[in-house]
């Protein structure tokens, strides 16, 4: 009898320490994948902090990463399918249980990257993060891009009126005319030679100083969803659609190109928007967004610029604070080699670009009230991070309450985002109509 009391004490030891050992390791909570041509960033979500080792691999190029106290489980399998074929930068991800509660995740690259792992404590939603950000080597110019892209548009668009000219000519069918009689002593015209498709020339500097540059930024993207409507529409996937079809918009205006902080569904942090912007010598600088409050009355259109000194109301103070949180939800590396340089550059804003941010924002302002209601009759003011471009006209559209069931519905119809595009083009052509941006040396 004593015995089996014994064996039953100890039964339950051993229990006991293997429920301890099952609880030891991490938990897998969540595994995402974020493929953009700017970058790659994969995430891994779990209950408790994950301690990781990692080096780069050559023949073939792969990145190898060691996850201690953490088990294979479904939820890991699970990032093999989460990567997509397009991709820019994973080719493929292997997972195994490399030692006993060490597993080992090995990304193999399709080209050569510059790795960035971090942490992120639990923000939002979030529980504690683990990011893997894959960027390439070499950053591409994006000014260059924006003009390569723009000749290579009026190239396309010069050969397909060449196309339909032909094309009704040839519908026509007359014969051609006989050349006229050159006088004596007279050099007949040489014609000029045809145009050749393929890559276009280079763009002129000339022509490069007279490009207007338009940022577009789409708030929000990847990690952070922004605000979310009743119906479960996310402000980072409407914003987007709106900031692309402003894009093409700006894009058939004569001499003008617009710019996307971003084209996807990636997160950009707040000083990269604005370093974008810079890089490219913006001349402006819209930002996208889409509102909510604590209640779904609320409602209207409402236009930011920054403020130096304090917001002009307790709801421009609340909106700048909600936006400027976007980092922590989002995920910054602040262990980033520019962080530093990046926190001084947001802090030097002029007066003067204050000023023409207002001029620019009562603009728009006044063009998006003929299309819907407005929050507020004025441009508002307040300490928004990402206006912060010290020589760049700056200014935030919260384009309507997205908490609003009403205007929910609205951001998700087409034909009101087509009418809101439209609202904005306008805006912006009336301001450069009233001020027109200074000559540039935009050096490539």
């Amino acid at each position: 009898m004593r015995r089996r009391t014994v064996l039953q004490s100890l039964g339950s030891v051993v229990l006991s320490l293997g429920t301890a050992d099952l609880a030891f390791g991490a938990s897998l909570v969540a595994v995402r994948v974020w493929p953009a041509d700017e970058y790659t960033r994969v995430t891994l979500e779990s209950d408790t902090v994950l301690s990781v080792k990692h080096f780069m691999a050559d023949n073939p190029r792969r990145l190898v990463i060691d996850i201690d106290g953490l088990e294979l489980s479904p939820a890991l399998r699970e990032l093999v399918g989460k990567v997509r074929a397009d991709d820019p930068y994973i080719a493929g991800v292997r997972v195994g249980q490399n030692q006993p509660r060490i597993v080992r995740l090995v990304l193999d690259l399709k080209q050569a990257t510059a790795p960035q792992l971090f942490t992120l404590a639990p923000a939002a939603a979030y529980q504690h993060r683990l990011v893997f950000d894959l960027h390439p080597v070499h950053e591409a110019d994006p000014l260059l891009a924006l003009v390569n892209e723009k000749q290579s548009a009026e190239q396309q668009a010069a050969e397909a009126v060449q196309d339909a000219l032909g094309e009704f000519i040839g519908r026509v069918g007359k014969a051609p005319l006989p050349p006229a009689s050159v006088p004596s002593g007279v050099q007949p015209p040489v014609p000029a030679p045809p145009a050749v498709a393929g890559k276009p020339p280079p763009m002129s500097q000339a022509r490069i100083d007279r490009l207007i540059i338009v940022a577009l930024d789409p708030g929000h993207g990847g990690e952070d969803p922004g605000a979310i409507g009743p119906s479960g529409l996310r402000e980072k996937d409407v914003v987007l659609q709106v900031a692309l079809k402003l894009r093409d918009k700006l894009n058939e205006l004569p001499g003008m190109r617009a710019m996307l902080t971003r084209d996807a569904d990636f997160f950009v942090p707040l000083q990269e928007r604005v370093r974008k912007a810079r890089r490219v010598q913006a001349d402006l600088f819209v930002s996208i967004h889409a509102d909510a409050f604590l209640t779904p009355q609320a409602r209207g259109a409402s236009v930011f610029a920054l403020s130096q000194g304090g917001a002009t109301s307790a709801a421009a103070r609340w909106m700048a604070s909600k936006e400027n949180a976007s980092d922590a939800v989002g995920g910054v590396n602040i262990k980033a080699k520019d962080a530093t340089v990046m926190r001084a550059l947001l802090d030097m804003s002029t007066s003067a670009q204050i000023q023409d941010s207002l001029k620019l924002g009562g603009e728009v302002l006044g063009q998006i009230g003929k299309v819907g209601k407005l929050h507020k009759g004025k441009v508002e003011q307040a300490g928004f991070a990402v206006l912060k471009a010290p020589d760049i006209p700056s200014i935030l559209v919260e384009t309507a309450f997205i908490s609003n069931p009403e205007e929910e519905a609205k951001l998700r119809d087409a034909n009101y985002q087509h009418e809101l595009v439209d609202a904005l083009v306008t805006g912006i052509r009336r301001y450069f109509a009233k001020n027109p941006p200074l000559a540039r040396n935009r050096q490539l």
